[in-house]
């Protein structure tokens, strides 16, 4: 039996409303990879359509948590990185890395800050210049088109979008650092929604499109980025990591629609589970 492998998430945890961590942890383990957490703050829910929320700053415990690992001299095969909310934060990530890493440890960033042509409003302008240095460290970066063109300081344009249009946002992205990028929030028609992605080494360019779902699903981003880590840690290529995740987040959200669950309380993807560790298994 091959070694178990063994992930750590740093993002915040939302004790309601399903995101971040709580997202992270069950899909990432449910495929037999161990997951180990960095939590940078504790909500009560999540930020997205909830008002009175309490929220703990974890940042002066998250170095002395990687002190104590190292005393212990853990490995990690991997580290993902999430929503993080401030510029200190980003520093000290960027000083994780560089104390965890070994040779082999994949190192992927979601670089969460905005979406729909807009930077989410607690953070500042110059807050894509933090999260660009974050990405330069990364070996997988996970981009959704708001984000890409925020840190390559380009205009925001709606779509649909062509390909010449998305491959040289790709071809940009893979400039700052990472050799592997995963864009999301691809479309070319309104009828197929999905992601697009690239090798830097090799220029390859694959896409991955499921049936648009209409509506605005909070945590889909933490989904699709935790079903990447988790076939990624299971031998998978980028290309097939990528269409696995655009069916699993899909299928998460179009079980949500049918039940006409509360889009706050983010999407069932508990249910598809077992799907996707079948997925992951016949590796495609």
């Amino acid at each position: 039996m091959s070694r178990q492998k063994r992930v750590v998430a740093i993002h915040d945890i939302s004790c309601f409303g399903r995101c971040s961590l709580t997202v992270a942890l069950p899909i990432i383990s449910a495929t037999g990879v161990e997951c180990s957490v960095i939590p940078t703050a504790v909500l009560s829910t999540h930020t997205g359509g909830f008002t009175g929320y309490t929220y703990r700053d974890l940042t002066d415990d998250m170095t002395p948590i990687v002190d104590h690992w190292e005393s212990l001299g853990l490995e990690f095969d991997a580290i993902y990185t999430g929503f993080l909310g401030s510029f200190g934060q980003i520093d000290i990530v960027i000083d994780i890395l560089d104390r965890l890493r070994e040779k082999g440890t994949l190192v992927v960033v979601d670089p969460v800050m905005a979406d729909n042509g807009s930077l989410y409003s607690i953070f500042p302008d110059n807050f894509p210049d933090g999260m660009r240095r974050l990405c330069a460290k990364a070996d997988l970066i996970l981009p959704n088109i708001t984000e890409a063109v925020l840190m390559l300081g380009e205009e925001y344009r709606d779509g649909p979008y062509d390909r010449e249009y998305i491959e040289d946002l790709l071809r940009k992205l893979g400039t700052i650092g990472a050799k592997k990028v995963i864009l999301t929030g691809v479309y070319f028609t309104k009828e197929k929604l999905g992601a697009a992605a690239y090798d830097v080494e090799t220029g390859k360019v694959s896409y991955s499109f499921h049936d648009t779902i209409p509506g605005y699903y909070h945590g889909t981003g933490d989904v699709f980025g935790s079903a990447t880590v988790a076939s990624l840690m299971n031998g998978l290529s980028l290309s097939r990591a990528n269409e696995i995740a655009v069916n699993y987040t899909a299928k998460s959200i179009q079980r949500t629609r049918d039940a006409s669950t509360d889009i706050r309380f983010g999407v069932n993807f508990e249910a598809g589970i077992p799907q996707l560790i079948k997925d992951i298994e016949t590796r495609g």
